[in-house]
């Protein structure tokens, strides 16, 4: 995949190609039914023009929400959708003043004679470009617009918004089901407390900058140490460690506690530190909560462990 920094870095350079543009946070099942019709209709290259930083960086930085994946996650996931020309335009104050029809005239400059964008699309400085107005300016130059209609899936719409709302309640099946597949992050496999091996299930504790984090409890997951390691089932725990650390548990204030996630690896004993590694998680298996004592803990950890198998086929 070849990635362009600007429209304006790609003038002449997508010829005959088909465009699918938006933010493409998480690149959910209504993002990907925009590169189903863009593959169906392409001449040319499958292309995506999406915008760096996300527009509420800018629009509305205090109300931002967190992205659910990182833009190297984001551009591996557009890839997987057959995008072979990707266009990363800056999104800041002099771009975000773009009269609409300049904007079209960006569009049509770079030899894409297709554009594909979902039914609420807008465009152009103060949002002023509909779908309408960009189907007749297009058209006016040769260019054909396909404007995809919502997807649902079960009655529900699929959006960013709504996948970071089920993330962040921990109700990740539900996201996983408009994601099309597993919320994942990744990050790298550091040095932890080793308490997980002294009780008898020794984890990989991992380290994100992922922005979006589920609701924290203990969740049945899918692994892959990164670039190509295969698949691995385990069970894992995002929170606060309450057990060990009741006095961070019951801290108050302002800000993100300090999380940690820890991963059980079922069958498999390797020293992987400094590594990377992909967290997929796949179900909810409970709530954090403090327990009265280690042995306590260990017990809760076994039936853990047992039900995430169980749901995981592992």
């Amino acid at each position: 995949m070849r990635i362009h920094q600007s429209l304006g870095e790609s003038v002449n350079r997508l010829t005959r190609g088909a465009m699918a543009i938006g933010n493409f946070d998480g690149v959910h099942l209504g993002h990907q039914a925009l590169f189903h019709a863009a593959r169906r209709d392409a001449e040319g290259p499958v292309c995506a023009l999406t915008f760096e930083p996300h527009p509420a960086r800018l629009l509305a930085p205090q109300y931002a929400p967190p992205l659910i994946c990182e833009l190297p996650r984001k551009r591996e996931l557009l890839a997987e959708q057959g995008v072979k020309e990707l266009i990363e335009q800056p999104f800041d104050a002099a771009f975000m003043a773009t009269e609409a029809p300049a904007f079209v005239e960006m569009l049509i400059a770079t030899g894409a004679t297709e554009v594909v964008v979902g039914h609420d699309f807008t465009y152009g400085k103060a949002r002023a470009g509909t779908v309408d107005s960009m189907r007749l300016a297009l058209e006016e130059r040769g260019v054909k617009l396909h404007v995809v209609p919502p997807v649902a899936v079960n009655g529900l719409v699929c959006s960013s918004t709504k996948v970071r709302e089920f993330v962040l309640e921990g109700r990740v099946e539900a996201a996983n089901m408009l994601l099309g597949r597993p919320f994942d992050l990744d990050g790298e496999v550091v040095k932890g407390a080793g308490r997980g091996r002294k009780l008898g299930w020794p984890t990989a504790n991992i380290r994100t900058t992922n922005e979006l984090l589920p609701a924290v409890g203990v969740y049945a997951v899918h692994a892959r140490l990164l670039p190509d390691g295969k698949r691995l089932a385990g069970a894992a725990n995002l929170g606060l460690n309450p057990t060990f650390r009741p006095l961070v548990a019951q801290a108050g204030g302002g800000g993100r506690p300090p999380l940690s996630l820890e991963v059980y690896l079922f069958d498999f004993d390797q020293d992987i530190y400094d590594q990377r590694l992909r967290v997929q998680f796949v179900h909810r298996l409970r709530e954090e909560r403090r327990f009265p004592n280690v042995e306590a803990l260990k017990e809760q950890i076994g039936k853990d462990v047992i039900e995430a198998r169980r749901l995981l086929g592992a």
